[in-house]
């Protein structure tokens, strides 16, 4: 019988003693490719990004009538004279990016891969983007959280700011539940002004409550997006023997045979993100299932594009 326990994330980092979560060669390779939002956002310095706002820029975004007080030069003299009225030209405002990397941290994140745990896998996902919001002069922060949250550091834009989410994320270990709807619902109503939210867990909690939670995120007109992390073992279920099955987060155990429930767990399995990923769509989540064997610049490199596009 095998003991299907094994090794944790927490000895995988140990024995890599605090390693760089960043790559040279997966920033080179990644430098041509921004950081975007897929809607508009609210940032505090002028950007790269569109904002709801109005301001000075180079993309056109609509005339209104003149009224006292305002610039003279922002008169379109042309449209005066087929008119004989005063229209204002007005400009998309574009403005900096608040993003917030939200890392599950809980117990179930330990879950070993042949190369990665999944927390090892988002902490490399969340560190290259940081790079990357920095390079491109955005805001960033970060949220751990397993039962509650662990770490809460707040969106700035220095490069000493960007040490100090690299420090955390080497630091933090697989432990305890999760509660991550309440997390999310919280973070909800504390970021007040419309930011890009994103999301590395591997979304253990009910399909419903946490649809619940990502409608609020649409409500509050964040731009969401969710990369769900598993490892190959929890999507193909491929065990060929005797195995005793432990729950990270409560130690609760089975031994079962796994040819006998392979099927109805992949059933089940499917059923789930079935239902996930329709709901996504329906509250324009941007949904990601990832399989952490594939090499994290790829999956990155995939994110990037579609949102460029």
């Amino acid at each position: 019988m095998i003991d299907f326990t094994r090794t944790t994330a927490r000895d995988i980092d140990a024995k890599g003693g605090g390693a760089s979560l960043t790559e040279p060669e997966v920033l080179a390779k990644l430098a041509k490719l921004d950081v975007r939002a897929r809607g508009l956002v609210e940032g505090t310095f002028s950007g790269m990004h569109k904002s709801p706002h109005r301001g000075a820029s180079v993309e056109f975004a609509q005339y209104r009538e003149y009224v006292q007080g305002d610039d003279i030069s922002n008169i379109d003299w042309r449209v005066y004279a087929r008119s004989d009225r005063f229209y204002i030209k007005e400009f998309e405002a574009d403005t900096n990016l608040r993003c917030h990397l939200m890392v599950d941290a809980s117990a179930s994140m330990g879950y070993p891969g042949p190369n990665n745990s999944k927390l090892l896998y988002a902490k490399k996902l969340a560190a290259t983007l940081a790079h990357l919001l920095i390079r491109q002069s955005d805001a960033v922060g970060l949220q751990c959280f397993n039962e509650k949250l662990t770490q809460d550091i707040p969106t700035r834009t220095s490069a000493r700011h960007l040490g100090a989410i690299l420090s955390v994320l080497n630091e933090i270990t697989p432990s305890g539940g999760t509660r991550l709807v309440k997390i999310l619902h919280d973070l909800a109503e504390k970021v007040r002004r419309r930011a890009l939210i994103i999301v590395f867990s591997d979304l253990f909690t009910d399909v419903e409550e946490l649809l619940d939670c990502f409608q609020h995120m649409r409500h509050r007109k964040h731009d969401l997006a969710v990369f769900h992390l598993m490892a190959p073992d929890e999507l193909s279920f491929d065990f060929d023997r005797s195995t005793r099955f432990v729950d990270l987060e409560s130690a609760a155990s089975l031994v079962t045979e796994p040819a006998i429930i392979k099927q109805e767990y992949l059933n089940e399995l499917n059923s789930y993100l079935d239902r996930m990923k329709k709901g996504c769509a329906e509250f324009q989540t941007d949904y990601r299932l990832v399989d952490t064997t594939t090499p994290y610049d790829q999956t990155l490199s995939d994110f990037l594009l579609e949102r460029r596009r």
